[in-house]
């Protein structure tokens, strides 16, 4: 089953690394296990353009599918930003979750809440079956013509246009120790995550029965309808057709057979009622709808056993999915709404990740039966709860992290990961939170807090450097030709994109009316720039605080007390660690430190024409009240381990479905081809694992930085 375009971004760093330096040019790249062509032999240069190729095909807009930047970063989106989450096609990868990382908000106005399945605006003009045709649409879209090598140097030419850790104020470094390479594996099986709940225990899957209930219906329920009836039932309940009723003729007559009918259209197709008539002679069921739409969003409260909690709570094991998706699937394979799924933090999708779900009267039943129908998913460990989860109420995630091919020795790798254990790793925003093209979102974000709205729909709508190709290039050169909304969105085969959402706004509301054409796109993604501006600002700031006063804190330092942030005083120094100091995020509701970044962060907002005491927005979605955030990080239950190996295509540790299936775990021999870095660390939630894989490596985590050393290795 990172990232969706999740640990792309580092792992092709990484990769390249391992590729470009001269010394080491010589060792096989490590197997990837991304869908190529037959003639891509595992450990070779085409497999790793494949999937190159197949994770920045749409490297160009933002994604409007998850309101979250990135797994460890899915602290951009507030409550009720999250509560209006739409379910948007992602359309480019430019600011992804990043496989790396952990998940929940890094303050109080940053935790995303539970999502919405569709956008309200587009819900009244598109029924479900033309959404998934235009899903269709945009996965075709997504798929360019033309040969490989033509491809490759495109992709080449567009990272030449990225950004660089130095861009985005990442440049310091906590140890002292010598770096290595290594190759975070496109196998997202050498990426797994564990949630790590409230009450500090860790998601596991190891159950898969379903708790004994006599309100349950039997397993009939599951095989009494036909494919056919099952077919029309659902475009009933969908209201695909104009049908107001279905009848189910029942063939063996008698009133057990009629009850599961009743009990399968009830508990399959949440929405409809049912009742039995007598038609010539014949018994039918007659399946319709009571309330109106309300009921597809509304499971029946009169059906629900009342000795039980309204909420099934499971552990839902996944591989290469996100959480959005994931839920997508299964509220698609349940025939219910999104929204009445809840959980603690949304998951990366290039990794395998294990998370507690809450849904809303659904019961452990039915979810069970999903095992036999869904690949990549397992749900198990089911209870019943009276309370739904909630974002940010998780204490962080478990990772277990696989750099293969590693270069270090063994003496540096035990001072790396001793320094990650002791000392831990500067708690950057990670690269993934400012995109991957020409275009970073912090600058769309600035051009917001500066209500430079034609600025804000230049940056968004323009051609960009680099070789943006299809769809997207035609739209832009449209755009930039004609200035007609209209007529470039025709050129967009897939409007769900950030760039086709405004475009349909300009072409509502017109070129006067920047704002509200701005506005259509989902709350929780526009809010994403002005969140990523906070981040380009903090991390320049906390290496401009390191590079003034090292890892120690000094008088005029900010830590928390409780929520409150106060000044340390000269003689409370010694009461403090560098690991108690943090800094904040701009906004108009925090105070700044006593010293001399305090001017640093008023020079750096006037010079992007911003007036530091004066935060607040004309609109008042974009007045961030500001935050605070830990300058150090030091993971918990850190452990690790060198192995060696000689297959690049073998597992090197159990995932919990191997154990629910009784594999053994894997035994390595005391030499091989290969060695290999199996990292075990928790992180709190908001925090980037990239940043900690980048201390222990000491690597520049950007693509622009691996490109500009040679370009080569992508023909």
């Amino acid at each position: 089953m990172p990232d969706r375009p999740r640990s792309w971004l580092f792992r092709v760093a990484l990769a390249a690394a391992a590729l470009l330096r001269p010394e080491r040019s010589t060792r096989p790249l490590a197997a990837c296990s991304a869908p190529r062509p037959r003639s891509q032999a595992p450990g070779s240069l085409k497999c790793f353009l494949g999937v190159l190729k197949m994770e920045m095909t749409e490297m160009s807009g933002v994604s409007l599918k998850r309101g979250s930047l990135a797994v460890e970063d899915n602290d951009s989106v507030a409550p009720a930003e999250e509560a209006k989450r739409q379910k948007v096609s992602e359309c480019c990868l430019t600011t992804s979750q990043d496989g790396l990382g952990n998940d929940s908000p890094p303050s109080s106005e940053n935790v995303p809440g539970p999502p919405e399945a569709v956008n309200a605006r587009e819900g009244k003009k598109n029924s479900d079956a033309q959404l998934e045709e235009e899903e269709e649409e945009e996965e075709d879209g997504l798929s360019e013509d033309g040969d490989e090598e033509e491809e490759a140097e495109s992709f080449a030419d567009m990272m030449k246009h990225g950004l660089t850790e130095l861009d985005v104020g990442i440049t310091k470094f906590v140890s002292s120790h010598q770096g290595f390479s290594g190759i975070l594996k496109e196998r997202y099986s050498d990426f797994v995550v564990h949630e790590i709940g409230k009450d500090g225990r860790i998601s596991h899957l190891d159950d898969l029965s379903v708790p004994v209930d006599e309100e349950d219906p039997s397993e009939d329920v599951f095989t009494v309808l036909t494919a056919e009836e099952k077919q029309r039932l659902e475009e009933l309940q969908l209201f695909k057709n104009k049908e107001t009723s279905v009848a189910i003729e029942v063939i063996e007559d008698t009133k057990e057979k009629r009850t599961i009918i009743h009990q399968a259209i009830k508990s399959l197709f949440p929405g409809l009622e049912t009742k039995t008539e007598d038609r010539e002679g014949k018994k039918y069921i007659v399946a319709y709808h009571a309330a109106g739409k309300k009921a597809l969003a509304n499971p029946r409260k009169h059906s629900w056993p009342k000795s039980r909690g309204s909420y099934c709570h499971f552990v839902l094991y996944k591989e290469n999915k996100d959480t959005m998706d994931a839920i997508n699937v299964l509220s698609k394979y349940l025939r219910v709404k999104p929204n009445i799924f809840s959980y603690m933090g949304t998951k990366d999708k290039r990794a395998i990740t294990v998370q507690e779900i809450a849904v809303l009267r659904i019961s452990a039943q039915r979810l069970a039966h999903l095992n036999k129908c869904l690949m990549n998913f397992k749900l198990g460990n089911f209870s019943y709860q009276k309370t739904p989860l909630k974002l940010g109420e998780l204490q962080g995630n478990q990772f277990t992290v696989v750099l293969r091919n590693i270069t270090g020795t063994d003496d540096q790798v035990q001072q790396a990961m001793n320094s990650l254990r002791e000392i831990g790793f500067i708690n950057y925003y990670g690269m993934q939170r400012f995109g991957t093209t020409a275009v970073p979102t912090y600058q769309v974000g600035r051009a917001i807090l500066q209500n430079s709205w034609a600025e804000v729909m230049d940056l968004i709508l323009k051609p960009r450097s680099g070789a943006e190709k299809g769809y997207l290039v035609k739209c832009r050169e449209e755009w930039a030709k004609t200035k007609d909304p209209a007529a470039a969105l025709r050129k967009l085969p897939v409007k769900r994109c950030v760039e086709g959402q405004l475009l349909r706004g300009l072409s509502k509301y017109g070129m006067k009316n920047i704002v509200s054409a701005f506005g259509i796109i989902p709350r929780n993604n526009r809010l994403m720039y002005i969140h990523s501006y906070q981040s380009y600002v903090w991390n320049n700031m906390v290496s401009k605080r390191i590079e003034e006063y090292g890892l120690k804190p000094v008088p005029g330092d900010l830590v928390l007390k409780g929520a409150t942030a106060t000044y340390i005083e000269e003689e409370d120094v010694d009461n403090y660690s560098i690991h108690d100091v943090v800094m904040p995020l701009p906004g108009f509701d925090i105070i700044y430190p006593k010293h001399k970044i305090s001017e640093a962060y008023r020079e750096m907002l006037t010079a992007d024409n911003l007036d530091i005491d004066n935060m607040r927005h004309k609109i008042r979605d974009y007045s961030l009240s500001g935050a605070y955030r830990k300058i150090i990080i030091r993971p918990q239950n850190v452990s690790w381990e060198v192995v060696a190996y000689d297959d690049p295509k073998i597992p090197l540790f159990n995932t919990d479905v191997d154990n629910l299936e009784g594999k053994p775990p894997p035994v390595f021999a005391s030499e091989g081809k290969y060695r290999a870095l199996k990292m075990d660390f928790s992180l709190p939630p908001s925090t980037y694992a990239t940043m900690a894989i980048r201390e222990v490596l000491k690597m520049d985590t950007s693509i622009k930085n691996q490109t500009q050393l040679n370009t080569t290795w992508l023909r």
